[in-house]
């Protein structure tokens, strides 16, 4: 039998800290050029030298790429479609220390000289010598390496049951990388003539609150969705503050009543997403003046389990509607008390009312060429060209003002949740009762909290609850789409294991390293192993 290149905790070990050193920030060179690296690593594998065209690279957009690597063995049709992410955040926050950031034995090494910089937490764990610290260690190219570990073996002892390593970028802005790689598994499956039995992510344990250590395994993933809204007031002059509105008072009335609103909070299998916040506000001057700022925006964040698109946006414009009236109840006030008649109430409408207004008195090609002059602009992201397009409708629609424009910026992410399933309770339990055996507990969880790529297989809207979506997103359909007919057909439960990790996104992001080395392996493995198909 051939020799295993990752077989063992130390070549395991290795091979992260490899992967870990690729430096793959989002929309950085080093994502671009992450995922060609991969495949020459798989290449290294006999089965991919035999078989070169199971091995494929993607287009993900902006010069990105999805990585499938499809072990097939010769009789079985049953697949496991092994799903990770290899972009990370950014590392400012290491300070003199961001130069090691991506590599892990020499920066947990260097961290000991500078434990007091440390929380206590941290640095107990680092002092333990059991945690591997580095940019990327838990969130998580420990998947990946889990999964070409598993690939490795599934090829070279060859398991009865087929595998896709399936890695992608941009998982940590918009996900980019696993949108376009649902259409590849649809073909894959096709072309193969495969059947998909479980999408099986490795995202880290999460912890549910501060200080909790306790690892789960999750049989669903939360949802995200970004309503948005564009306030368009009155200008004037700061020194005639009563001939306009500002839209900085409008906002602040859908800003108090979004924040934590538990109208949005939702509750499934005793577990409940958190609350609503605010992810931006801003006005739109770009340069200081004594006009008053008449446009602003903001974004809130809003989690989901069984909401759909549409549901959330009827719940937004309610929101919305009994802020503006609350507006207008206040502005009149006001406007009494300085005995003036005001600039008129704060209307409500959605950004498809605003569309189809701006269509009927500009024309179809002229809104086409207001919204081209901000989706060519290279500098701005997806949320971004959608508050401003916006913008730009308005300031020709100016007869609709004062108002609130509603709308959605990207991305979505559509909750899944499978715990349901046969299979998954089965599973969830062999994964307790491995866990055991190294004396660990593992508890279960429905929904993973940390969002992640399981959001786009499996998906159950049969009511096109995601028409809201694509007719409120301004971008969509030109810098941002979601396959979501290619998502439908792909159906199979979802299970996340992953290696237990602590602080992603922190200076002070760490792995265990016996969970991830010496224990996770063995799961994983044994795991696959109950899914054989009966001989």
């Amino acid at each position: 039998m051939n020799e295993l290149r990752w077989g063992t905790p130390s070549t395991l070990r290795a091979l992260l800290c490899e992967l870990v050193s690729w430096d793959s920030r989002t929309l950085t060179k080093g994502e671009r050029t992450f995922a060609p690296k991969v495949a020459e690593k798989l290449k290294e594998l006999d089965y991919f030298r035999d078989h070169p065209s199971h091995l494929e690279l993607h287009d993900a957009g902006l010069g990105r790429q999805a990585v499938t690597a499809l072990y097939k063995h010769p009789k079985a049709i049953e697949t496991i479609v092994l799903i990770s992410h290899f972009d990370t955040v950014w590392t400012e926050e290491y300070g003199i220390l961001e130069p090691l950031a991506f590599h892990p034995e020499e920066l947990t090494k260097k961290l000991l000289e500078h434990k007091e910089d440390l929380p206590e937490s941290a640095r107990i764990d680092l002092e333990s010598g059991k945690y591997l610290f580095g940019r990327g260690t838990m969130d998580m190219k420990m998947g990946l390496a889990l999964h070409m570990q598993l690939i490795e073996k599934a090829s070279v002892e060859q398991w009865p049951i087929n595998l896709i390593l399936t890695t992608v970028p941009d998982e940590e802005v918009n996900s980019a990388g696993m949108r376009a790689a649902v259409t590849e598994l649809v073909r894959i499956r096709e072309e193969h003539r495969l059947t998909y039995k479980l999408f099986l992510n490795s995202e880290p344990s999460f912890s549910q609150k501060p200080f909790d250590i306790e690892e789960y395994i999750y049989t669903g993933t939360i949802g995200k969705i970004m309503p948005a809204a564009l306030f368009y007031g009155k200008e004037t002059h700061v020194g005639e503050p009563m001939k306009g509105m500002t839209a900085n008072y409008i906002a602040s009335f859908l800003t108090q009543r979004m924040e934590w609103n538990p109208l949005f909070r939702e509750t499934d299998l005793g577990e409940s997403t958190p609350l609503p916040v605010s992810l931006q506000q801003k006005d739109l001057k770009l340069e200081y003046s004594t006009q008053t700022p008449y446009r602003a925006v903001a974004l809130y964040n809003v989690f989901l389990l069984k909401r759909t698109a549409t549901e959330v946006m009827d719940l937004f414009e309610q929101v919305a509607t009994e802020a503006m009236a609350a507006c207008n109840d206040s502005y009149q006030i006001i406007c009494e008390r300085e005995q003036v008649t005001g600039v008129g109430k704060v209307n409500v409408l959605r950004y498809e009312q605003l569309l189809e207004h701006a269509v009927k008195k500009l024309g179809a090609a002229e809104v086409e060429r207001l919204k081209n002059e901000a989706l060519q602009q290279d500098n701005w992201d997806d949320r971004e060209k959608s508050l401003r397009i916006v913008d730009h409708l308005m300031i020709h629609c100016q007869e609709l003002a004062p108002a609130t424009v509603l709308l959605y910026a990207p991305p979505y992410y559509p909750a899944v949740n499978t715990s349901n399933d046969p299979l998954v309770i089965q599973s969830v339990e062999l994964m307790k009762q491995t866990a055991l055996s190294f004396n660990n507990k593992i508890g279960q969880k429905h929904y993973f909290n940390g969002i992640c790529d399981l959001s786009y297989v499996n998906y159950g809207d049969n009511a096109n609850g995601w028409a809201a979506f694509e007719r409120n997103t301004p971008v969509w359909g030109d810098t941002y789409s979601i396959p979501f007919a290619d998502m439908a057909k792909l159906k199979a439960p979802v299970l996340n294991v992953g290696p237990f990790g602590k602080d992603a996104h922190q200076r002070t992001e760490r792995l265990h390293v016996d969970s991830a080395f010496v224990e996770m392996p063995v799961m994983l493995e044994t795991l696959i192993k109950s899914m054989y198909p009966c001989q």
